[in-house]
């Protein structure tokens, strides 16, 4: 029997434990039956995360992903980690699709086109917490 591939859903950690991120994750699992959704919201990678910081995913986690879905904020903008989660797993794969909130997905064949659209870490962080705690409310996505 083969191995089903798997898809990465890279999206920012404010969207994390959402209704958004359930309704996103079947919708994912809906356009790509034929593969096994890889969702970051795990504790095995918080844990991971603790320990090796975005080195753990780069190392650890995304060289075993077969394509990365990732979500984009409503004016078009990619967050940092999101974007270097993509950029891993294309470079290697080329399989990536980005997603908006509202369900818009969209093959990616050329992730320079992209580059223009990465926020900078500080931005990224200005975008998913306020007052220095992850902001839920997901600012950024119905802005």
């Amino acid at each position: 029997m083969e191995k089903r591939k798997v898809m990465y859903f890279a999206h920012p950690v404010n969207v994390y434990n959402t209704s958004l991120e359930t309704d996103l994750m079947q919708f994912i699992q809906e356009s790509f039956p034929e593969w096994s959704i890889e969702n970051p919201n795990q504790l095995k990678h918080q844990e991971g995360y603790k320990r090796a910081g975005m080195e753990y995913y780069l190392k650890e986690v995304l060289p075993n992903m077969g394509g990365v879905v990732g979500l984009h904020f409503s004016d078009g903008r990619i967050g940092a980690g999101v974007f270097s989660e993509e950029e891993s797993i294309f470079k290697r794969t080329g399989n990536l699709w980005t997603l908006t909130w509202d369900k818009s997905l969209t093959a990616v064949s050329d992730i320079e086109v992209l580059r223009t659209l990465v926020l900078t870490v500080e931005e990224t962080r200005q975008r998913i917490y306020t007052g220095g705690k992850r902001d839920n409310g997901l600012k950024g996505f119905f802005d």
